[in-house]
């Protein structure tokens, strides 16, 4: 899913490619992708588009007269800038957003059709997208530490919960987490102040390098390839690589759709996190640490 750096990597591409021009036409390919109507779709054609904002995990397009279409590309959804009247590609197209100098293309991969856009008249209607999650880059450390502190959860879970933090998903939580030296599965009430607040300096720090580098990049050419997984990551998408700071193999944890990746030599004094699926089926075999495990792969 796209997340903090990369929604503003949109942003600034969209505001490069779009802002101060009219949205000529807004084709759609599925009824399913609008999920609001009010006010009706065919008005925002013709519109001057006169920003585009980051709520969240969102990007808010804005129009004369406070009429929005607010857009989440969910885990699959990417935008792509072609030229104009391009055709979108087959079963993965959504939608086509018409400009004088090209056409922003909106695609979502698989059979899923999670993506959504809703129209919405008024600046009050926006109101139910916020999830009242801290903007991460602007917080202080206090707020940091007290928002972490407002409900017992593990750091992972803490950290993508848009109701706490705004824009902070499953890879660069990972890489936050690897940066501050702390487990993923940390609860927040055994989080010592120091802790903290190297939890809040390791956020700050990789969201606003990534976010700075992505978006400057946006201002060269439009940002048509986001993924979760560069090669720049130290944990995210780096199963059994080694670590970038320790050289130990990068582990996982694997649960429902996503997976967590973490070092145990840098956040878990080399404890081995009990892999969710694995655990149960091994039971009191489940190695403990880097060292039991390499004894298991040598011998299987």
């Amino acid at each position: 899913m796209p997340e903090l750096p990369d929604i503003e990597a949109y942003r600034e591409g969209l505001a490069v490619q779009c802002v101060g021009r009219p949205l000529e036409q807004l084709r759609l390919m599925t009824p399913f992708l609008l999920r609001t109507v009010e006010p009706p779709i065919k008005e925002f054609d013709g519109s001057l588009l006169r920003d585009v904002s980051r709520l969240g995990k969102r990007l808010v397009f804005e129009f004369p007269g406070e009429r929005f279409l607010v857009l989440h590309l969910m885990i699959a959804g990417r935008l792509r800038w072609k030229k104009k009247g391009a055709k979108a590609p087959g079963k993965i197209g959504l939608a086509a957003f018409d400009f004088p100098e090209g056409t922003l293309l909106l695609t979502e991969a698989g059979t899923k059709r999670r993506a959504s856009l809703h129209a919405v008249a008024g600046r009050p209607g926006l109101a139910p997208f916020s999830r009242g999650g801290l903007e991460p880059l602007t917080c202080t450390a206090a707020e940091f530490s007290a928002r972490l502190r407002t409900e017992n959860h593990t750091l992972k879970r803490s950290l993508t919960d848009p109701r706490l933090f705004s824009g902070i998903g499953n890879a660069f939580s990972d890489e936050i987490l690897h940066r501050a030296r702390l487990s993923p599965l940390k609860l927040t009430s055994k989080l010592s102040d120091a802790e903290a607040k190297r939890l809040w300096e390791g956020t700050v720090g990789l969201l606003g390098e990534w976010t700075k580098r992505l978006v400057a990049g946006a201002r060269e050419s439009f940002p048509d390839q986001v993924t979760a997984f560069r090669p720049e990551f130290a944990v995210h998408g780096k199963y059994r690589e080694p670590c970038p700071v320790c050289g130990s193999p990068v582990q996982r944890i694997r649960y429902a759709e996503n997976e967590t990746n973490y070092c145990p030599e840098c956040q878990t004094e080399g404890r081995l996190l009990a892999d969710r699926a694995l655990s149960r089926l091994l039971k009191e075999d489940w190695p403990r640490s880097l060292e039991e495990l390499d004894e298991r792969l040598g011998n299987s």
